[in-house]
Formats: C-alpha cells, structure tokens, sequence
C-alpha cells in the first residue's frame, strides 16, 4: 500500500482509520520496528516494540479496558515540525466496570519513510489508574 508523505498525512491516515476500526490499516500505518511508550506507572505502561506489538498487545489491551462501543476521541492539537507531530486528544468513554472516563492524552510522533516509527505518549495516570483499573499500581 502506498504511504502518504507528510508526517501530518501520516498521522491523519491513523488517525481515521483508529476511528474506522480499520485495524489493517492501523497496523500498516506504523513501521515494522516502531516503538510506542506509555509513560507513568500503570499496568499498560512501558515500551511496545514492534508493529504486531502495538497494535496487538498495547492498542487491543487499550481498547478492551472500555464498554465496546462507547469510546469517543477528540483530536484538537495537531502541530508538526520535521519528521515530529505532537497530537493533543481526549477519550470519553465507559469503563469495562461501566465507570465514566473522561481524559486527556498527549503524543510525540515520529515519523519515518512514511510510516510511524515512534510515540511518546502521557496522560493523567492517576485518573486512568482509578477508573480503568481500580486504583491498582503496579509493582
């Protein structure tokens, strides 16, 4: 499949087809090497290496912490220089427990040969770690 060329084209592809469900393409939207880090101490925390890797066991163990269906995204910062995109966005939704989930993330995407290659990724881990998973830390 050809790939866009602009980091921010890049990015906007993943971005539609995370929102599409289109999981085809949001595997083939990352390099085959890339990494994705979720920084903070929660059980999901730490480095995913490889596209099988982040699509696999970090974004399918994401999503499943959620009622199927009631997530909601909010993407309103988006702002590149280079190869980097940093994306500002928000995801309401219910908990597996049926908790309400309302928070903030924000991502450093690196961009290479048209492929993402690595994310950074921060968010409110406090509130993630009381409504996604009971208030548990991990060791």
């Amino acid at each position: 499949m050809a790939q866009t060329s602009t980091p921010t084209a890049v990015l906007e592809r993943y971005l539609d087809a995370l929102l599409a469900g289109a999981v085809d393409t949001i595997r083939d939207s990352f390099a085959e090497d890339a990494t994705w880090t979720v920084h903070g101490d929660l059980p999901i925390s730490g480095t995913y290496r490889g596209r099988d890797a982040i699509v696999d066991d970090f974004l399918g163990a994401a999503g499943a912490l959620f009622e199927p269906g009631s997530q909601e995204f909010g993407f309103p910062t988006l702002l590149a220089a280079g190869d980097t995109v940093v994306l500002e966005w928000t995801v309401r939704a219910r908990s597996a427990a049926g908790d309400d989930y309302d928070n903030r993330y924000c991502g450093i995407f690196v961009v290479r040969d048209g492929r993402i290659a690595e994310v950074r990724e921060y968010l409110d881990t406090e509130h993630a770690r009381r409504v996604l998973f009971g208030g548990a830390v991990t060791a």
